[in-house]
């Protein structure tokens, strides 16, 4: 059986592939197990300076596997209440993993990207999407609710308003439209889209690698915190960079006009 999830190193820069391209990237129980493992792993890599993610074959993820939903296998199958603990120790700690991890993340959405497909696009720092790419927030199709945290995340992406009409009507919509709403920040032709990303991680694994990991969290600690609270974060990861070797090289390139050497210390 193939590896659920693909990793390719670059430098600094790690692509995370969903692998199963027959059955649409759909998460399945090893999947979910491998991805967590593949970005914990590479978020403590402090060699790692940015990740990329996407999908295999044409697809970037379809979300949870309906036949193992109608089967009742896997995280579908069970009591109700082995359900509820089966998704809080399954699926749920993708969210959770995301919410903690300071490694930025780019989202190559390169097809379809459909429940939690979409949702875990939106857990990513940047979105570039292929021109065929779709999103649906689909769940209701199947009697469903987001039960991977889509509820929390694509609010806080494109809005309560949009983010409940994509919930309320499971509709999809385009590349185009999704970057009306501000769910992805580009749309390149489907030819482009590696090396749009890959250009993007590039320039985020060429700064200083222990700043970009705090302007990432100061960013979202900030979102959740009234204005005192996050210029207080601010001043203390300011001072914490400061006192940083790749930091003092930055001043220093920067006035000798030459590129500058960070060693992530």
């Amino acid at each position: 059986m193939p590896d659920p999830v693909i990793v390719e190193r670059d430098g600094g820069v790690a692509t995370v592939r969903l692998n199963r391209p027959d059955r649409h990237n759909a998460l399945s129980a090893e999947m979910v197990d491998a991805l967590i493992d593949v970005i914990a792993g590479l978020d403590a890599d402090g060699a790692t300076r940015c990740l990329v993610l996407t999908g295999a074959g044409p697809s970037f993820c379809a979300g949870g596997d309906v036949k193992a939903m109608y089967a009742g296998e896997g995280m579908f199958g069970g009591s109700s209440a082995e359900m509820h603990q089966g998704f809080r120790n399954g699926i749920q700690r993708i969210p959770r993993l995301f919410n903690e991890i300071d490694v930025p993340v780019v989202a190559a959405v390169n097809g379809p990207a459909i429940g939690a497909g979409l949702d875990m696009a939106a857990m990513c720092d940047v979105r570039i999407a292929s021109e065929k790419a779709t999103f649906a927030e689909s769940f209701l199709r199947l009697g469903l609710v987001s039960g991977d945290g889509g509820a929390w995340y694509l609010p806080r992406v494109i809005g309560h308003a949009r983010a409940t009409e994509m919930t309320l009507t499971a509709a999809s919509i385009d590349a185009v439209r999704a970057a009306e709403w501000g769910l992805v920040s580009r749309v390149v032709a489907p030819d482009d889209l590696v090396g749009e990303v890959m250009s993007i991680a590039a320039a985020i694994a060429a700064l200083p690698p222990r700043s970009v990991r705090l302007a990432k969290r100061l960013l979202r600690q900030s979102s959740r915190s009234d204005l005192p609270s996050a210029l207080d974060l601010a001043a203390t990861y300011q001072s914490i960079v400061q006192h940083t070797s790749d930091q003092r090289e930055a001043v220093a390139a920067f006035v000798e006009r030459r590129a500058p050497r960070y060693e992530g210390r």
